[in-house]
């Protein structure tokens, strides 16, 4: 029965620490979720999302369309070979879509601004050039003002629309840290309407989606704009056959994001180079992502809230019922987790959900019960120092307090030694200092002291001290296999510590003409199985042992007096040591308490070893 409540008793504080751990977990994981919203209404955020889509979706790029735009670059080769101020003359602009269609372009795109006239000359020839399959760009600006802001186009000679070129609005949109990821907002963008030429399709309802990138500068198919002036000489044969054709700056050698550049920008790739893509370019790839459903998506709302949701669910499975070293690798396994997720979402349904809020999520409330737990264990440690740093020695107090596993507190069934000590004649010597109270506690103090160190420094455990009496037992809270060996060892070095106490209160009597008090302790040692853990009320409790075995040690100190002997040890004790010290049964007594023979030893010394 006493074994069936103690067990009782563990489970009832087992499920009361498990819902205190779980109200703390669920505290945890609604304060992260409200710091994640929180924080996600915040425009650095909203960057950092945009950073984990930079790499996300640079992850395995995929292959560059086949019917991919070609590139006529206006660059330093260019530049040289034709040797004319930039701005280069329509005229020449008019030479080359010529060039290009009689090549067999299907659509020709320039991006180049032609809002304002130049020479009649130069006009006519690009008028008589243009017709339905060349775009031409046009630019929208908008200026911030105190009353509104004031949006500007510059669109495309009117004398070129109206031979049949079309109008395409170049600008593009750059987020917040001046990258280009989105497809811009335009349903008469520049990219979107020249798709509509080449495949005679419409491109509207322009939408915010992202941008996937191909690469870095120069993925795509490039030539230098003096090639393509005179193809038969300097390309391959059929290089613009059935392609379409984009025209416009396109630095040989990318510039870096330092030192900028003419109609250059930064893009999801230039995490990876730190090179800026030029604007031809980007306009091809937002081509591409029209012609071929490339563009990603972001993740609704609903949709972010319920992954938040869910890696906060997953977090607190995780850390459910306990933390430690292991519970940074899980915060660093469910971020790959989170990030090969939002990968496929990508690469498989265009999808950008990112893993930022996920992650942190999860990190956070790791971490935060792991920070509670940390807590909880500093306090348990502090609470076993205190608890037990009055019984045990030093080093047993830390090894509890590292590994409070080995500490049942609920009560349990052992197997202990039990040691009572008491001093014989001690109330006489507390009747001789009763009007001398400081003298007496100072003596009770000198005498508890050394007998309290040596029984700790032999790995016992102090369960109480009854006035001159000390009551101490091995093998609890720590496994002792040795522990009736450690007690016998603890009574003996405890003699000694009495007869060294002795000398030193004579010594002292003499130098102050004084009478000495010659102290004498008797000691008794049994073995056997006790009951032992928080014995009291539920405001104040000890560490301590019940059982016969225990009343049986109490009976062997009191007995050791009418032998005369300074220590006596039960049965089962001198089994356990026989083979290390002299034991010599002294009697078989019946105990008070107790209505059988119960055989006694003494010790008299350690064994010596003869060669």
């Amino acid at each position: 029965m006493l074994r069936a409540s103690h067990q009782l008793a563990e489970l009832r504080q087992s499920h009361k620490l498990l819902r205190s751990r779980h109200l703390r977990l669920l505290i945890v994981c609604v304060a992260v979720f409200i710091m994640i919203i929180a924080l996600s209404r915040l425009p650095a955020w909203e960057l950092l999302e945009l950073r984990s889509f930079d790499l996300i979706s640079t992850i395995n790029l995929p292959d560059l369309p086949d019917d991919a735009p070609v590139i006529v670059a206006i660059d330093e080769p260019s530049l040289s070979a034709l040797n004319v101020q930039w701005p280069w003359p329509r005229s020449l602009h008019a030479r080359l879509i010529e060039q290009l269609r009689a090549s067999g372009a299907k659509a020709i795109g320039l991006d180049i601004i032609m809002a304002e006239p130049s020479t009649p000359g130069n006009d006519a020839a690009m008028t008589a050039a243009v017709r339905s399959d060349v775009v031409l760009a046009g630019d929208e600006t908008t200026i911030p003002t105190p009353q509104a802001d004031q949006t500007i186009r510059a669109l495309p000679l009117a004398d070129f629309t109206a031979a049949g070129a079309k109008a395409g609005i170049a600008s593009i949109d750059l987020s917040r840290d001046g990258v280009f990821r989105t497809i811009p907002k335009y349903d008469d963008g520049f990219a979107r309407v020249l798709a509509s030429i080449a495949d005679n399709q419409a491109y509207g309802n322009a939408t915010a989606a992202l941008v996937q990138t191909f690469g870095p500068a120069r993925t795509y198919p490039t030539v230098s704009y003096y090639q393509a002036l005179d193809p038969q000489n300097f390309l391959p044969k059929g290089i613009f056959k059935d392609r379409v054709v984009l025209v416009g700056l396109s630095l040989q050698n990318a510039p870096s994001i330092d030192k900028g550049g003419a109609d250059a920008f930064a893009t999801a790739y230039t995490v990876h180079t730190g090179k800026l893509v030029s604007g031809v370019e980007i306009q091809a790839t937002i081509f591409d992502n029209l012609r071929h459903n490339l563009a990603i998506a972001r993740g609704s709302t609903v949709t972010s809230v319920l992954c938040l949701l869910a890696a906060i669910a997953f977090a607190a499975v995780t850390v459910l019922r306990s933390t430690g070293g292991w519970t940074v690798w899980a915060a660093l396994g469910a971020g790959i987790v989170f990030v090969a997720a939002s990968y496929l979402a990508v690469r498989l349904e265009h999808i950008f959900i990112s893993p930022v809020a996920a992650s942190i999520a999860f990190a956070s409330v790791a971490i935060g019960q792991a920070a509670f737990d940390y807590a909880e264990e500093r306090r348990n440690k502090k609470q076993i120092t205190r608890a037990f740093s009055q019984y045990l020695s030093p080093d047993l107090v830390k090894r509890l307090s590292s590994d409070p596993a080995q500490l049942r507190l609920g009560g349990e069934r052992r197997v202990l030694t039990i040691l009572f000590s008491d001093v014989r004649g001690f109330t006489t010597i507390a009747e001789t200092l009763k009007d001398d109270p400081e003298q007496l506690t100072t003596l009770i103090n000198r005498l508890l002291t050394p007998l309290s160190d040596v029984v700790m420094d032999h790995g016992g455990t102090i369960d109480k001290f009854m006035g001159d009496c000390i009551m101490a037992f091995w093998n609890a809270p720590l496994d002792d296999p040795k522990h009736a060996q450690h007690a016998v060892e603890a009574a003996l070095a405890m003699q000694q510590a009495i007869a060294s106490l002795n000398r030193e209160l004579e010594a002292e009597a003499k130098a102050n003409d004084r009478t000495a008090h010659y102290l004498a302790m008797g000691v008794g040692i049994n073995t056997g199985e006790c009951v032992v853990g928080n014995m009291g009320s539920m405001r104040r409790f000890d560490y301590s042992c019940l059982g016969d075995a225990v009343n049986l040690a109490s009976r062997l100190e009191g007995a050791s007096k009418n032998y005369e002997v300074p220590l006596l040890i039960g049965e089962e004790t001198a089994r356990q040591v026989s083979h290390l010290f002299n034991v010599r049964e002294v009697d078989r007594i019946v105990v008070k308490g107790r209505t059988e023979l119960s055989p006694v030893y003494s010790v008299y010394g350690r064994k010596t070893t003869t060669i």
